[in-house]
């Protein structure tokens, strides 16, 4: 951990401090402003390490709120920033794949061979070609068949999470470094892919987008998570929403925010992620926005939002860093209730 004391840290806040003043009535310079500061910060920090390996699962029903772009770029950034860290890519389409530059053509050892077949998952993680400290589990077109012929399987709740163990261990036993996380891809829908995905993880990672149906899926999926607490995995909990496709130009994107923020206070983090070319762009090449352009604001944002995930890992307790399915699903559908009556 830092100390005002550290010599970098005072070289750090002297460059953020010599930064001239932005107003509102000048927005490009206030995001340039941010991009120049959060460089300034961020550029070479190593982030802590969390005492337990964390496994955090993102989920959203709601398609198109950047579930996949989300976890492959907070992946890639801790990764960057000295952790050791684990893709579980568990949506048959293989995008977070796609996006860490990792094959995954049919017959490829994949997260249906783990599940389905009972392989060992050390066999089939791949280390991503762009960050060392990376690694990822593919998910092929297989993976799309899996929730069929997981139906009738013996603990087909708890396939991932069995494997998972197994590799985690492995590794100890291999004298390999521990992974310090775990980010696990999910489907938009709640089949046995998710549920598994739900079941492996200790936390969920939401991310919403700043439009006009934000809170709309919310319910359903802490309802969801609710009924995983109660019979499946007790230690399942909501401890992070993060907001995309933010345009701070737009009424809407700040009211959305707002309002994100007034009903989950303690779980929405600080730092938004803008709508971005550059993030869009980087999966068609192979890579995340990190590797494919460091400099982008959007880099620097899941830069910025990955640095408060591994914080608040490092800092607080779950009591204090989470809520639970219960809790959370009695504050969505009053926001829900909310905002349509505004509307």
């Amino acid at each position: 951990m830092t100390t005002v004391d550290d010599p970098d840290e005072r070289r750090r806040a002297a460059l953020v401090e010599s930064l001239p003043t932005a107003t509102d009535d000048t927005p490009l310079m206030v995001e340039l402003q941010l991009d120049a500061r959060r460089r300034i910060e961020l550029r070479g920090r190593r982030f802590p390490s969390p005492a337990l390996t964390r496994i955090i699962t993102v989920a959203n029903q709601k398609g198109g709120v950047g579930k996949t772009t989300t976890t492959v770029n907070l992946a890639a950034a801790l990764a960057q920033s000295g952790l050791n860290v684990l893709v579980l890519d568990n949506d048959p389409q293989g995008n977070a794949s796609t996006a860490l530059g990792i094959d995954h053509r049919a017959g490829t050892p994949s997260i249906y061979e783990v599940l389905v077949d009972g392989q060992p998952m050390h066999e089939a993680v791949k280390q991503s070609p762009d960050v060392p400290s990376l690694w990822c589990l593919p998910a092929t077109i297989d993976l799309s068949g899996a929730e069929i012929e997981l139906v009738s399987m013996v603990a087909r709740e708890t396939r991932l999470r069995t494997a998972l163990d197994e590799y985690l261990q492995w590794r100890i036993d291999a004298g390999q470094e521990r992974i310090d996380y775990v980010l696990v891809d999910c489907p938009p829908s709640l089949g046995l892919l998710t549920v598994n995905a739900f079941v492996v993880a200790r936390e969920v990672l939401i991310p919403i987008q700043c439009e006009y149906y934000a809170l709309e899926g919310l319910s359903q999926l802490l309802k969801t998570i609710q009924l995983i607490q109660a019979h499946l995995n007790k230690d399942l909990h909501v401890s992070t929403i993060l907001l995309t496709m933010y345009d701070a130009r737009t009424n809407l994107a700040q009211q959305v925010a707002a309002e994100v923020r007034e009903h989950f206070p303690e779980l929405t983090l600080r730092t938004t992620v803008p709508r971005s070319v550059r993030i869009s762009e980087a999966p068609s090449y192979g890579q995340t926005v990190m590797t494919y352009d460091a400099g982008s604001s959007g880099a620097l944002a899941y830069l910025e939002a990955a640095r408060e995930v591994a914080e608040r890992g490092a800092a607080a307790s779950p009591s204090t860093s989470s809520v639970s399915g219960s809790d959370a699903g009695s504050a969505a559908p009053a926001a829900i209730d909310q905002q349509q009556e505004e509307r």
